[in-house]
């Protein structure tokens, strides 16, 4: 994919500085990887030698930066703009979604709103709800009682034990497991017995637990996690 520097510019709302818009750019990529033909960014003006030693055939700059030793698209927000960049050459891979697959599983008392989608092995147990736009990918699982709320996303392979509740537009990236026994025990006649693992876990609105992350349930009540953290 090809783009002229000056379309480039008027993309982004940029500031073109350089005596020649016709310069074709072909990819983008930061200052240490970025190749010939390539555009680049750099968001403060102590890194400025460091574009001088790149292959850059251009760079995204804070507003003001002024001439420099190659063309340069001057913006408020460098890492906004170039985000938007990126995207221009690696669009964002957006899957249709398909409903329940009938290669999941998905208990017969389990309820579902409408616009759900449920992937190829993933398995869905009794009681468990489902808000409007849940994507639940492959292999994840849902234990008896999980409710997910309206927009959240479930990644490949993560586990969710019973009666775990997920708010809205949450994330739970692949492998996560949540409601997992706590690390608790008791001594009963010489041996080491597990103690009451009574609660579960539950998710405020906009949470996103980060690949392999853990959280295990409380003993007796909830373990709860406020609205908006990042984990």
């Amino acid at each position: 994919m090809s783009i002229t520097l000056g379309e480039l510019a008027a993309a982004v709302d940029g500031r073109l500085m350089g005596p020649d818009p016709t310069i074709a750019i072909t990819a983008a990529a930061t200052l240490e990887t970025v190749a010939q033909a390539g555009i680049t960014l750099v968001d403060s003006p102590d890194k400025f030698h460091l574009l001088a030693k790149s292959a850059a055939a251009a760079a995204i700059v804070p507003l003001g930066s002024g001439p420099l030793d190659r063309p340069t698209i001057e913006v408020d927000d460098v890492h906004a703009t170039f985000a938007r960049v990126i995207q221009f050459f690696r669009p964002i891979r957006v899957e249709t979604r398909r409903g329940v697959s009938p290669q999941a599983a998905v208990d017969s008392s389990a309820r579902l709103a409408a616009d759900v989608a449920v992937h190829p092995l993933a398995s869905v147990g009794p009681d468990c709800e489902l808000a409007a736009g849940v994507t639940i990918h492959a292999g994840a699982h849902l234990m008896a009682g999980c409710r997910i709320g309206a927009g959240t996303t479930i990644f490949p392979n993560a586990v969710l034990y019973e009666n775990t509740i997920l708010g809205e537009r949450c994330i739970v990236h692949a492998g996560a497991v949540l409601g997992a026994y706590g690390f608790g025990y008791k001594v009963s006649d010489g041996r080491y017995a597990l103690s009451a693992q009574l609660g579960w876990v539950e998710l405020g609105d906009d949470v996103e637990v980060g690949a392999g992350t853990t959280i295990d349930r409380g003993t007796y009540g909830g373990t709860t996690i406020g609205a908006g953290t990042k984990l």
